[in-house]
């Protein structure tokens, strides 16, 4: 995850110094503290946040029992995880439940931090849930804000409420009467979003609360702000009574100051994130899997969350058959960069797994070879998956032209591909390692 690489690498290389040394004193441990608080505010976490986490860290890390431990630098790594976790959680929080349907979703937040969109996001990840949710439009002052609600719920397979510009209180309250009758179990609000924070607005908010009975305030805010976050959090707090957050731009390039502070400075919890574009870019937030890639401890849970996702049981049980019988296809092998793309691609995949040595720097896992190799393959017909070796000279000038490639990269490829079932036999008897295949 990008937001957090800079943090993670400065934290490991602290802490790597105090690994070296073995036995620990006071002076050290604070000196180090000292080095982490400043990382944690170059990550633009909020001042009084970062000052109490310290405070928090050093206290228990200068006890005896740390100091005089086999190895002290591990019980004060196991201390700052834990202080890391309670900072920002400290456990997931789950969407409430109204205890008589429907539950209604009001999304609020800035404009340009991706509310609309996010409630097609979050659409999705309910059906997946086997929820019946419902879209309401009331954005009715954005340019085309209806018709992007509307154009996010048919991708995401999702009626939309709207009835124009209407009052949005008006709206809501016809919305949620029409769940009710239509047996919609979730109701979600697209409200305006805001340029500032403007007190009519605002009212108009306060107004949809007053009207129906909302279960859920979930305000969305731009990872990529940073401490601007924190603040837009704590004045929509202060007015709404939000019970959530959902955190987006997590995959771009930002030091991830809001995560961190925002729970701290408001009290209230980061329910979800987005991380990534796709409508499937929506995961729960759990901190103690965000610690444990803030540490370089991987993040194993999510990693097979995303693999159980991917690929079904079947599918599992149809390709160690197929290792098995050493008939393995160049269709099977698509299917696997299908499954990748699923889960993320590589470069995601690899900075779940533990360890800071296997984090992956930009550009390590080279994801347009990826494609290009996905599209020699799609070119390719179902005959010559099955049966590369009819691949001659005049078949790879009708690939390479099909897929916007090159001869030369369509023999790397059958060659690549012999090597991995060449692989999967060895592995079949117990020898070799398993290598990506890219």
């Amino acid at each position: 995850m990008a937001v957090f690489a800079s943090l993670s690498e400065r934290l490991n290389h602290i802490f790597s110094k105090l690994t070296k040394r073995g036995k620990l004193t006071e002076l050290e441990i604070r000196s180090a503290m000292r080095e982490v608080r400043i990382a944690l505010l170059e990550a633009d976490v909020n001042l009084k946040v970062a000052k109490q986490f310290i405070a928090e860290v050093s206290e228990k890390a200068v006890g005896q029992q740390v100091l005089q431990s086999l190895n002290p630098a591990q019980q004060v790594i196991k201390i700052v995880n834990e202080e890391l976790i309670n900072l920002m959680g400290p456990a997931n929080a789950k969407l409430e439940v109204a205890s008589k349907p429907p539950t209604v979703i009001m999304m609020c937040g800035l404009q340009g931090a991706g509310k609309t969109t996010m409630c097609g996001k979050l659409a999705f990840l309910l059906k997946k849930q086997g929820k019946k949710p419902l879209l309401v439009a009331c954005d009715i002052y954005r340019p085309a804000a209806i018709e992007q609600l509307k154009v996010g719920g048919k991708r995401v397979e999702t009626e939309v409420f709207e009835k124009g510009t209407q009052a949005p209180a008006k709206t809501a309250k016809q919305a949620v009467e029409y769940a009710l009758k239509m047996g919609y179990d979730t109701v979600i609000i697209d409200t305006a979003g805001r340029l500032h924070i403007d007190d009519a607005l605002m009212q108009e908010l306060e107004e949809i609360k007053k009207t129906v009975s909302v279960t859920e305030t979930l305000l969305t805010v731009d990872a990529m702000t940073g401490q601007d976050a924190v603040t837009v959090a704590e004045t929509f707090n202060a007015r709404l009574d939000i019970t959530g957050v959902i955190l987006t731009k997590l995959d771009g390039d930002t030091r991830g100051g809001a995560c961190l502070s925002i729970k701290a400075v408001t009290g209230k919890p980061i329910k979800f994130i987005g991380v990534g574009e796709k409508f499937t870019d929506l995961e729960p937030f759990y901190p103690d899997r965000m610690a444990s890639r803030i540490l370089g401890m991987g993040d194993v849970l999510s990693l097979i969350e995303k693999a159980q996702e991917a690929v079904t049981e079947q599918q599992a049980k149809d390709l160690e058959r197929k290792m098995r019988e050493n008939s393995f296809t160049l269709a099977d092998y698509l299917d696997q960069f299908e499954a990748l793309k699923k889960m993320g691609g590589a470069s995601a995949l690899m900075s779940m797994l533990p360890g800071s040595k296997l984090r992956l720097k930009e550009g390590d896992v080279d994801e347009k070879r990826i494609e290009r190799i996905r599209a020699i393959i799609l070119s390719m017909t179902p005959k010559e998956r099955d049966n590369p070796a009819i691949i001659n000279s005049s078949r790879k000038r009708r690939i390479a032209l099909g897929s916007g490639t090159t001869v030369q990269e369509i023999n790397q490829l059958l060659k690549q591909f012999e090597q991995t079932k060449l692989l999967m036999k060895q592995l079949k008897g117990g020898k070799g390692k398993m290598r990506l295949p890219f």
